[in-house]
């Protein structure tokens, strides 16, 4: 038993899917952020050529 509890504790093959997981969450969260501050503006230009349309 103590030898498959060691094995759990030092066992570290994981932790780099761990870490890109988190590093793939930062930049969803990053991407999100950027396209609701751009998305107002992105908007009404879309709209603005829109309107000049015959």
């Amino acid at each position: 038993m103590k030898k498959l509890w060691d094995k759990f504790v030092s066992e570290e093959s994981g932790q780099g899917m761990v870490e890109y997981g988190l590093i793939l969450a930062l930049i969803a969260v990053a991407v999100i952020v950027g396209l609701q501050a751009l998305g107002g503006k992105v908007q009404s230009t879309f709209d603005t050529i829109n309107g000049s349309m015959p």
